[in-house]
């Protein structure tokens, strides 16, 4: 199997405001909050443009006329519009905080539901590294952005617009030397928007190349001290946090010069109108209260335009992020690539193997039709999405009958594809062709979690949980009860656990490292066997035991294996001796089926593999069933 690392490839970009629109179902339950608080937000603005006109009042009236006592209203007056500006943007964030905390949970929950329903295709491709930035920064970029960002996005510019309007109204002429720069400025903006998104888009998928760079370092810290590999994985993590730096560096010279266009084109306009303004106060033609509230309103206007380079930044980061999380969220689930696959000539469909359809090709009787046909492989074919185009198949027609309560131990050089073989008996991947059935049902046929719920695996490579020992074990039977609990663990031999400090409630860890490989793989074992399956697959379970523990796990799983139907991937004699018969995988098919002793004798291959003696090809006639 293969898995790759790389960043997935990005999609064509599209309009930031048609990728942001895609969050509306999420902001819908909670768009009425949104509303209020740009409301307040609004009110606290409009709150602050009147300033600049008390300033005025005060300038023309009390202080022209030395009138004292009439100044004092209007400092009252300002103060009650500075207390309610503060108050009303207290407000803004008090009504969206919790509400917009529950659009974030809401994303993260149908991203990880998402990401356990995908395929294993799916996380062959993708580094772990761009899924966990896509489920932390993304998300944490998407609150903030519809926290703050979207309703100064229409604060300011409604603020921008009514700012304008007052100025015109005080004074045209001045008014129309300050929107003069306007037009050179959405030129430049609309050019900033399209080179910004692309610099956002390749330093957020830098961040998730280096997150899995951070993950496999922590995880394979073991491996890296071992073989003081240590340095090499810290200047592969500066060569990508370098990369991370030049491309933000990047964005900052970007936004520099957007800031430095937004703040100074302004800030000339601005000086331009006060010469203007002062001249014509002196002539006579301006009262100095007007040129104070003018003056006033353009500088209370300064943020709404200053901001305007960073909300267009972070617009876009904000639409980088939701391309990347719906990039997942658009992926389809593995029932629903099933039903896009589901035809009503299905069954023919089921089977384009090379072989002759449903005839029972073990020459045992059984058919397909029984209630209890055990597990077949009828012409099956596979191969992975991502294999180049100029290789064969792994499996080229594989031909398999494990009866009804039967052990098959599956034998075969490395890498001849006896795991993705077992891997299909699950659904963790689905056949190119042919056809795989359980008691004579195809399991494309089954509903993945009833298929799931009758198929118990146990993989080469245990995975554990941070969890119990509990709970890791009964991941296999949530409804096990305690008896179940400990026959499953007394069959994989773990009564290790009992001597743990909390005993089956002990936490095992990450990864459970902090037990051993055998312990791992006998707490794997027992969750598989919990159940009680009506099919087992075993992948090598016993390759981390000694000779002592191996042998009493056999015994044990013998017991087991007697009630189900079982394929055992088995590298070892002493695990092929639990199967009833053996099959030989070479060159993508079954090239033997037999017991260990009829295969030792009739076939060269198998003897070869089983005790190193050197082997010539397979003869004709020796291939048994």
């Amino acid at each position: 199997m293969s898995a790759h690392t790389d960043t997935p490839p990005s999609v064509p970009r599209r309009s930031a405001v048609r990728s942001l629109l895609r969050l509306w179902p999420y902001v819908r339950p909670v768009r009425w909050f949104l509303v209020a608080s740009t409301s307040a937000a609004l009110v606290a603005s409009g709150a602050a443009l009147v300033v600049p006109l008390v300033l005025g009042r005060i300038v023309d009236g009390p202080v022209a006329h030395h009138d004292t006592a009439a100044l004092w209203p209007l400092a009252g007056l300002l103060l009650l519009l500075g207390v309610a500006e503060a108050g009303l943007f207290g407000l803004r964030r008090w009504l969206v905080a919790r509400p917009l905390a529950r659009v974030e949970r809401t994303l993260r929950r149908d991203l990880y539901g998402r990401l356990q329903r995908l395929p294993i295709s799916f996380h062959d491709r993708w580094a772990s590294g761009q899924l966990l930035s896509r489920a932390t920064s993304d998300l944490y970029t998407l609150r903030l952005f519809l926290a703050f960002v979207l309703v100064f996005l229409v604060v300011n510019t409604a603020a921008f617009l009514a700012g304008v309007g007052i100025m015109f109204s005080l004074d045209w002429r001045l008014g129309l030397i300050l929107v003069l720069p306007v037009g050179p400025l959405v030129v430049l903006c609309s050019s900033f928007e399209s080179r910004y998104s692309t610099a956002a888009r390749r330093a957020q998928d830098q961040i998730g190349d280096l997150a899995t760079v951070v993950e496999e370092s922590v995880l394979g810290i073991r491996i890296l001290k071992a073989f003081g590999r240590h340095r090499s994985m810290a200047r592969r993590f500066r060569a990508q946090a370098h990369e991370l730096r030049s491309t933000e560096l990047h964005k900052a010279r970007l936004l520099a010069d957007l800031w430095a266009v937004i703040v100074g084109l302004p800030e000339i306009a601005l000086g331009t109108a006060l010469c203007v303004g002062c001249v014509q106060v002196a002539h006579g033609h301006l009262s100095a209260g007007t040129l104070v509230a003018f003056l006033s309103t353009a500088l209370a206007l300064r943020w709404p335009v200053e901001s305007l380079g960073w909300l267009l930044a972070y617009s876009n980061e904000a639409a980088t992020a939701a391309d990347r999380l719906f990039e997942v969220l658009d992926t389809p689930e593995a029932e629903q690539q099933d039903a896009a696959r589901t035809t009503p000539d299905r069954p023919a469909r089921a089977f384009s193997g090379d072989g002759d359809g449903d005839r029972d090709r073990d020459g045992d009787g059984d058919g397909d039709g029984g209630q209890r046909d055990g597990i077949r492989f009828t012409g099956v074919r596979f191969r992975y999405p991502d294999a180049p185009a100029d290789t064969p198949d792994l499996l080229r027609g594989v031909d398999l009958h494990i009866r009804a309560g039967e052990t098959m131990a599956l034998v075969g050089a490395t890498g001849s594809g006896k795991t993705t073989l077992t891997a299909l008996l699950p659904r963790l991947y689905d056949t190119t062709a042919g056809r795989v059935t359980v008691d004579g049902t195809d399991v494309r046929d089954l509903p993945r979690h009833e298929l799931r719920a009758r198929v118990a695996v146990a993989f080469e490579e245990p995975t554990l949980f941070s969890a119990s020992v509990r709970e890791n074990v009964l991941m296999g039977a949530p409804d096990a009860g305690p008896q179940a609990l400990e026959r499953a663990l007394d069959t994989a031999q773990a009564g290790f656990v009992r001597s743990l400090p909390d005993g089956v409630d002990t936490q095992v860890g990450e990864q459970g490292l902090s037990l051993s490989g055998g312990q791992r793989q006998r707490l794997a074992l027992a969750r598989a066997v919990v159940g009680a399956p009506d099919f087992l697959v075993l992948d090598d379970p016993l390759s981390a035991l000694d000779v002592h523990t191996e042998a009493l796990v056999e015994a044990a799983l013998r017991q087991v294996l007697a009630g189900t139907t079982a394929l055992v991937v088995a590298h070892r004699p002493s695990t092929v001796l639990l199967a009833d018969r053996v099959a030989l995988l070479a060159d993508g098919r079954i090239a033997a089926v037999g017991t260990h002793h009829e295969l030792l004798e009739s076939c060269p291959a198998y003897r070869e593999l089983m005790s190193g003696e050197p082997a010539g090809l397979v003869p004709e006639g020796s291939i048994t069933r």
